[in-house]
Parts: C-alpha cells; structure tokens; sequence
C-alpha cells in the first residue's frame, strides 16, 4: 500500500508517494529525473522491493512536475525544493537515505551534506553531458559527504562506469559502483542482451538493497 502527501516548498507544492516498511529502520527518499517522473522503472522496482527489508520508500515529485510543466527548472530551484521537502521525510524519527536518477540524484548530492542524509543513491549519475566528457560533474558526486552508491548503465551516454573517477577520490572515504550490463540511461536494456530487463532490475533492487541494510546508522 502507498500513500501521497503535498509538502508546500518554496518552489512550489511537491508530492511524495510513500511506500511504508512494516518495521522501518531506515527511510530512503529519491527523486525523479528532468525527464520524467517517479513511474521511472528503477524507482518503482525499488518502491517494490525495499519496504520488505525494513527500508520506507519515499518518492519524491518535484515541484515542477507537480504542476504538469515539462521542463525542469534551473538546479538552484531543484535544490530549494528538496531541501524544503526533507522535514517531511525526516518526520518519522529515523535515518534518511538521500537519492534520486539522473538529476535526481545531482540534488541528492548536492544537499546531502547540509541535510545530514544519512547516505546518497546516485542512480544513472549524469557525469557529463553525451558526447561532452570534458563537462564533468565529478565533483558534485565526490563531494556529497556522505556514504554513496551509484547504479549505472554500462551504456549509459551521460557516463560509462569506466569513466568514472578512482573511488579513493572521494574526500571521505570511497564512493560504491554498480554496473547494470547493457544498460543505457534509464535501465532499459536491448533485447540482445545477455540479461532480460527483469534481470537488470533485479540488479539495481539487490545492489541497493544489500547497500542500505549495509549502512552503519
């Protein structure tokens, strides 16, 4: 079962789709991408699979999606959304895992630090641009502060996994990488694959699931 509440911030009104743990220890609250919302197939696999492992998912609709606008705003207006957001995620008592896909995520570790996150779920991090790897944003992964996870297509044209950084760069410790085969940015993998799309599903959901129940709280 799942349940939505309004969060007035001053963006506007965002939406958060909860889908509660019995016995939740930890909650993980992701955001949705510039390009679409949260029925993205990897965060609904995850509202799937984590609340049976003690884990609350909160999906999180920006502002702008909120009101039917289809183009994302500016990051400083993303980044004021999430942040006035986070008290209603934090409500509850318990640890809260920042996340989201794509630039999603860029807010996630963006924020983290300043909100206390308790880790970052970097999914489809968008390291740079297509075809324009010298626009990296390797620092705004590096510098979230907190324990990181990031899930990435290996055919992901926004950054391959071998592009990149060395985790020893991370300033706090390491950062975790997980490849999804074939995948491209928004997991979706051909049908000459050598795993179906279930298949990879099943390797974001028991990556991220290992990783959380992992976290030192």
């Amino acid at each position: 079962m799942s349940d939505t509440e309004i969060v007035e911030t001053g963006a506007g009104a965002a939406r958060i789709t909860w889908h509660p743990a019995d016995a939740p220890r930890l909650v993980l609250a992701v955001g949705h991408g510039a390009g679409g919302g949260i029925e993205a197939r990897d965060l609904r696999a995850l509202a799937g699979a984590l609340p049976p492992l003690g884990v609350s998912v909160a999906l999180v609709e920006q502002p702008w999606r909120v009101a039917g606008k289809k183009l994302a705003p500016a990051p400083k207006t993303l980044d004021t959304g999430w942040r006035d957001l986070w008290p209603a995620v934090a409500q509850r008592g318990l640890p809260v895992v920042a996340g989201g896909r794509s630039a999603g995520a860029r807010v996630a570790c963006r924020t983290a630090a300043e909100l206390g996150a308790a880790g970052v779920l970097a999914l489809s991090f968008p390291l740079h641009p297509p075809g324009k790897p010298e626009k990296s944003r390797a620092p705004e992964l590096l510098g979230a502060g907190a324990p990181t996870l990031v899930v990435q297509g290996g055919n992901d044209p926004f950054g391959k996994p071998a592009e990149f950084p060395a985790p020893d760069a991370f300033p706090e410790g390491s950062y975790e990488l997980v490849e999804v085969p074939f995948a491209d940015h928004g997991f979706a993998v051909p049908k000459r694959a050598g795993l179906t799309q279930q298949e990879a599903l099943d390797v974001i959901t028991g990556a991220v699931g290992a990783w959380l129940c992992a976290l030192t709280l």
